[in-house]
């Protein structure tokens, strides 16, 4: 057999292994990252101090039930969200995949009063939340958007009077199948208290850990290298 065909013959049946091992990552890939684990990175600041812009973090897909592609199904969830929880959900108005806080499950009353979050009558302790000095103000077509989609869940038996801003508003029954959720940078948030509660729909899953973290406001060449907030790596965001 001439060489340059036994040459040839080795070449391919290289190409083909490699080919075949590419394949088979990228199947594991897609599988993992589809039903299993998926990254996400932090792009606002609406639930500083807990995650910060710049951190890159594992999601849970499994847990909730990860959703089956071309398709609106999920598989079984492992367990529901919990009170307190953060939470990975698609937002219920647009195109984005958000990271929030519940607080509040179906058949929960849940309400605001001066910044203080009541859950079933008792005060929600929220040492992770913060808040600016002053009252963050809201423009009249927002305060009416939130006031129309609160009133069919409000507990209260008077709506006319009903006047909600980011800190004052419900009390409110959670519906089944759904939440609610916020974000611990209580005043830089949007969240469920101005597009509603999130159906269980679309729940994505929960953060596990945080595998890298820079700090993107000291920008600087290589600042994905020199930026590093290393305390942060492989904590876990609750």
């Amino acid at each position: 057999m001439p060489l340059f065909v036994t040459r040839t013959a080795r070449t391919g049946r290289w190409l083909w292994e490699w080919t075949k091992s590419i394949a088979a990552a990228l199947v594991v890939w897609f599988l993992v990252s589809t039903f299993l684990v998926q990254a996400f990175r932090i792009p606002s600041g609406s639930m500083e101090r807990t995650v910060l812009i710049g951190d890159f973090l594992f999601v849970n897909k499994l847990l909730y039930g990860a959703e089956v592609p071309l398709t609106q199904k999920h598989l079984p969830a492992v367990r529901e969200p919990r009170h307190d929880e953060v939470i990975v959900v698609r937002s219920p108005v647009e195109d984005l995949i958000l990271i929030k806080r519940v607080v509040a499950l179906s058949g929960d009353t849940i309400a605001m009063q001066d910044g203080v979050l009541f859950r079933n009558g008792l005060v929600v302790p929220e040492p992770y939340v913060t808040l600016h000095r002053v009252a963050p103000t809201i423009d009249t077509p927002t305060a009416d958007r939130m006031r129309r989609w609160q009133l069919p869940f409000l507990a209260k038996s008077a709506a006319e009077p009903y006047r909600p801003d980011l800190r004052n508003w419900g009390p409110l029954v959670v519906p089944p199948d759904s939440l609610m959720a916020l974000g611990d940078n209580r005043d830089e948030s949007l969240d469920s208290r101005y597009y509603g509660f999130i159906p269980r729909r679309n729940f994505r899953g929960a953060p596990l850990f945080i595998y890298y973290s820079y700090d993107p406001s000291s920008w600087r060449p290589l600042s994905f290298v020199t930026a590093v907030r290393w305390r942060r790596l492989f904590s876990a965001p609750f």
